[in-house]
C-alpha cells in the first residue's frame, strides 16, 4: 500500500507541475510575447494552443481529484469528515476544506474559461481583433486566466500545509 501511495502523490505532484507550468507558461510567455507587436496570426495561434492546453489541463485535473482522493484515503480521511465541523476545524481538516474548496473554484473558473468565454472571445477576436466586445472579452479572458494562476498557487501553498503544518 505504502509503494501505490507514493506514486499517487508523483502522479498528484506531476500533474499540478503540469497543470501550473503550462497556465505560467501561457500568461507569462505565450499571451505577453503575441501582445509585443504584430503577429500573424495570433488569435489562430492562440485559439490552437488554448485547445491543446485545454485538454492537458482538464486531464490533469482528472488525475488531480482521483489521486487527491486516494491520498486522502490512506491518510485516514473518510467522506463523512467531510461534513464534521469538528474534523473541519481541526489544523489539518481547515487545509483540506479550504484545498477542496478552492479546488472547486478553480474548476469552475476553468469551465467557464475554456468552454465559454475563450471560445467567445476568440470568435469576436477572429471577426474583429480591435472590436470593443473583442477587446472586451479578451480582457475578462485574460483576467479570469491570472484569477486561475492565484487559485493555482493557493492550491500548491495549501499542499505545503497539508504536509508541513500551518507557518
Amino acid at each position: 500500500m505504502h509503494t501505490l501511495y507514493l506514486v499517487s502523490v508523483w502522479l498528484h505532484i506531476l500533474a499540478a507541475t503540469t497543470w501550473m507550468g503550462g497556465m505560467l507558461f501561457l500568461v507569462l510567455v505565450v499571451v505577453p510575447w503575441l501582445r509585443s507587436g504584430e503577429r500573424a496570426n495570433a488569435v489562430a495561434m492562440l485559439r490552437d494552443t488554448g485547445v491543446r492546453f485545454r485538454a492537458v489541463g482538464w486531464g490533469c485535473f482528472t488525475v488531480l481529484f482521483v489521486t487527491g482522493v486516494f491520498n486522502l484515503w490512506v491518510r485516514g480521511v473518510k467522506p463523512s469528515d467531510l461534513i464534521d465541523a469538528a474534523w473541519r476545524q481541526s489544523t489539518f481538516g481547515s487545509a483540506v476544506t479550504l484545498k477542496l474548496s478552492l479546488f472547486a473554484a478553480v474548476l469552475m473558473t476553468s469551465a467557464f474559461h475554456d468552454f465559454w468565454l475563450g471560445p467567445r472571445a476568440t470568435m469576436e477576436a477572429e471577426r474583429d481583433p480591435l472590436s470593443t466586445p473583442a477587446q472586451r472579452l479578451r480582457r475578462k479572458a485574460s483576467l479570469l486566466g491570472r484569477a486561475n494562476v492565484l487559485f493555482a498557487l493557493g492550491l500548491f501553498f495549501l499542499a505545503v500545509v497539508l504536509v508541513r503544518g500551518w507557518p
